[in-house]
């Protein structure tokens, strides 16, 4: 059986937009970290919001590792109650219950991971679906902000590791309780 894994990047205060303020994605230990978690993956999975920003982003990208080659070529799977398909960009629509569709794709799939913490990760984690929780949270303080770190309930989580870089990132992964 695969595992899911959920990625995101955050500001110290648990805000996720504004990312041209706080990103730097030329920070070393962050490729690094992005470089193990999407080499390593056999799909995505990803909501609407995020696969409409990324389908305009990744297929314009290049870079001498391979990652967007890669990240562009690997099967995305879209939880939406809007859009229908098909759907471009080497992505499906999830038809039907998103729990049972992820648990057989837990089945087809050895790593499958997801980006951002949203209704769809709010979702797996319900279903006991995820395996790994990864935060990147950036020291930096956006104050009044709408976008924040929520969750429909409280989740448990338990610490499997840290690593921190010289911008002064910290890289943490939890797992489900």
């Amino acid at each position: 059986m695969g595992t899911v894994k959920i990625s995101f990047d955050m500001t110290l205060d648990g805000v996720f937009d504004q990312m041209d303020k706080w990103f730097d994605p030329g920070d070393p230990g962050l490729q690094r970290a992005s470089d193990e978690l999407v080499f390593g993956a056999d799909a995505v999975l990803i909501g609407r919001e995020t696969y409409e920003f990324f389908r305009e982003y990744w297929p314009t990208q290049t870079d001498d590792r391979g990652f967007a080659a890669h990240y562009n070529a690997l099967p995305k799977y879209v939880a939406s109650r809007t859009l229908s398909g098909p759907l471009d960009w080497n992505a499906t629509l999830i038809d039907g219950d998103v729990a049972d569709a992820v648990r057989g794709l837990r089945d087809r799939y050895g790593s499958l991971i997801s980006h951002g913490y949203g209704e769809l990760a709010a979702t797996l984690m319900d279903a006991g679906l995820v395996d790994e929780v990864r935060a990147g949270i950036h020291p930096f303080l956006i104050g009044d902000a709408e976008v924040r770190l929520t969750t429909p309930h409280p989740v448990g989580l338990r610490l499997l590791g840290v690593e921190s870089y010289d911008s002064g990132v910290i890289a943490a992964r939890y797992a489900p309780r």
